[in-house]
Order: structure tokens, then C-alpha cells, then sequence
């Protein structure tokens, strides 16, 4: 097999592994989101129910001015790369890709991250994702 396709078919098993259970298990969830399916909420968690307390991020918000700093906790334990928080994305109101961190298990001991923003007012949400548990949404107003 060559190395281009070994990697797309990775990158292929990657993203059925992360989609499919959600679409076919959370179904659920009653959102206006345009991807509502592919995620878990505190509302919804579908087969991850006991894994509330440590996927939900958290979101803190301090404005000072114009700039806004958004700090995305998710209380999870960061066991090496067998269990970790993979990353934390910040979305906008309409679902749009603001920023994200990557973590590495073997350096960062808690998945904290922050984000700046200039002149943001309404809802942001945050995902976490875990790679044993999926990936999970919550949000905050600004």
C-alpha cells in the first residue's frame, strides 16, 4: 500500500470512528446547531452519561475593554496518550471556527486553554474532545 493511501485511509477510519457512533447514538439531542448530532452535551450525553463531570468543558469569561479572554477548562485527567483531551475548539454564534489547542499528553497535566477575542459580544461555544469519549459542547455568553 502506498504512503498516501495508508494516510487517507487512516484519516478515513479516524473520522468514522468519531462520526458514526454519534450519529447513529445521539440522535437525541434537541438543538438548532447545525451539527447537533456529533457531539455530546450535559443535556444529552447519549452512551457517555457517567462521563459528564470530566468531557464538559467549562467556560470563564473576563472582559477587560474591548478584549475578551475566554478560559476553556475540561476536568479530565491527561493519562498519557492511552487517555487525554485531544484539543479544545472555540466557536462563534453561528457555529464558525474562531481558534483551537492542541494538547500533549506528555507535557500538559490539565486541559486549560485560552482564547482572545476583540469586540465579541453573544454566545460562543466550546468542544472538547477526548479520545476515548468523543467529542463534547458547551457554551456561554459574552
Amino acid at each position: 500500500m502506498e504512503r498516501r493511501d495508508f494516510i487517507r485511509l487512516g484519516m478515513a477510519g479516524l473520522g468514522s470512528s468519531i462520526l458514526a457512533p454519534e450519529l447513529v447514538l445521539a440522535k437525541s439531542v434537541q438543538s438548532t446547531s447545525p451539527v447537533s448530532d456529533i457531539y455530546y452535551t450535559k443535556e444529552s450525553p447519549g452512551r457517555w452519561k457517567d462521563k459528564v463531570a470530566g468531557h464538559l468543558p467549562s467556560i470563564g469569561i473576563e472582559k477587560s475593554g474591548s478584549k475578551i479572554s475566554i478560559r476553556v477548562v475540561t476536568s479530565h485527567e491527561m493519562r498519557g496518550f492511552e487517555h487525554y483531551i485531544v484539543k479544545h475548539v472555540l466557536l462563534d454564534q453561528n457555529y464558525k471556527f474562531i481558534d483551537e489547542h492542541l494538547f500533549n499528553p506528555d507535557k500538559d497535566k490539565a486541559a486549560v486553554s485560552t482564547f482572545t477575542l476583540d469586540n465579541y459580544n453573544g454566545p460562543v461555544y466550546a468542544l472538547s474532545m477526548c479520545n476515548k469519549h468523543d467529542l463534547w459542547l458547551n457554551s456561554a455568553n459574552v
